[in-house]
């Protein structure tokens, strides 16, 4: 007898029209996938949304509870049973996972997309979440990372013993939507863009006090325009006010056009202190926009260095400047076409086959 298919995706990731990412796009792919193959699916969101294909989705959402909570009272007062959960965006480990498996006896698929921080964690905290992998690890039938640094993580947060259910996914990215660049590159005075929300771990300060150290000649030309929002814009903007950097550095909010945006610009800057898996740095590569980035997440598993980009050390701001001045002085340069990788590894349908296969 065959076991109908009723899943439930739990996602700790606010629906915002104007902030229409990789996510989304993978969202909609799965949703569109499951209802092909005829599996019902339950999407629980922070909140309801209809913009691009949400209107196809059958979205709980309760924006007063945390969505953990949300979700075991849905299930109880509907006496609802799924055969697969799915988490992201949810931390991992928790009595949430025992509360889930109690509940509903259900196969449970955690996604990690969580970013550790540069250095790792305070050794109290690596405790604590030691005792989490051997208290509720036991609850989650498969652990998904989106790169292989991200799943080497899970096994040194919570215990090597989880190697056997640990996988690698990796993001993708919808090719078809990205237009690629197919001007030549600007050898000299290159145009740079950054995509990132604008917080203190995004590094984005250490791009503007790099940039304050740059011969003036070299500054007089230099274009940076940065797209997202953020809570560290207020300081960003006044550390850029401080430089006299103005002429500079453009702050353009969120778009939700970049897949058409990125050809306009030659190279991408990402100077993060921590990472999962960049969906931006996926979709800048697609558009052929080579990418500067550091060495953190999984980022190396994507960006060659001289290859088709740049690595330097996070928060090396000296680095950061000397790197800079060789590329706008055209010192250096990366001439292939960064897109084929894209296509051939990094593609969204890629992305939701493998997820699917852990439900099928």
């Amino acid at each position: 007898m065959v076991v109908k298919q009723n899943i439930a995706v739990i996602c700790n990731y606010k629906l915002l029209e104007n902030r229409v990412g990789g996510m989304d796009y993978f969202f909609w792919a799965f949703n569109k996938k499951c209802l092909e193959q005829h599996i019902e699916i339950d999407w629980f969101f922070p909140n309801i949304a209809t913009h691009g294909e949400y209107n196809t989705f059958n979205i709980i959402a309760n924006e007063k509870a945390p969505i953990e909570e949300s979700f075991i009272n849905y299930t109880k007062k509907n006496n609802t049973h799924y055969t697969h959960v799915i988490t992201h965006f949810v931390e991992l480990c928790t009595s949430f996972h025992a509360q889930v498996k109690h509940l509903l006896n259900t196969k449970i698929i955690a996604v990690d997309h969580n970013p550790r921080p540069l250095g790792g964690y305070p050794f109290v905290k690596q405790l604590k979440k030691r005792i989490k992998g051997y208290l509720y690890a036991k609850h989650i039938n498969q652990f998904i990372g989106v790169s292989d640094y991200t799943s080497q993580a899970v096994l040194k947060d919570f215990g090597a013993f989880l190697k056997s259910k640990t996988k690698t996914v990796y993001n993708g990215v919808v090719i078809t939507d990205i237009i690629a660049k197919t001007t030549q590159r600007a050898i000299e005075n290159p145009r740079f863009l950054v995509v990132s929300h604008l917080r203190f771990s995004k590094g984005i300060q250490d791009l503007i006090l790099a940039v304050s150290k740059l011969p003036e000649h070299v500054i007089k030309n230099l274009k940076i325009d940065i797209f997202g929002d953020g809570p560290y814009k207020k300081e960003l903007l006044h550390l850029v006010s401080v430089h006299q950097l103005n002429s500079v550095f453009t702050f353009k909010g969120s778009s939700s056009s970049l897949n058409t945006n990125y050809q306009h610009y030659d190279y991408m800057l990402q100077p993060t202190h921590m990472e999962c898996f960049s969906l931006s740095v996926l979709e800048s590569l697609a558009a052929n926009i080579p990418v500067i980035t550091t060495p953190v997440g999984g980022n190396e598993e994507v960006i060659t260095h001289e290859k088709n980009g740049f690595i330097f050390k996070a928060k090396d701001i000296f680095a950061l400047t000397a790197l800079l001045q060789s590329i706008i002085t055209g010192e250096k340069q990366i001439k292939i076409n960064t897109r084929k990788l894209i296509e051939d590894q990094f593609s969204i349908e890629l992305m939701v086959k493998h997820h699917f296969s852990y439900i099928n």
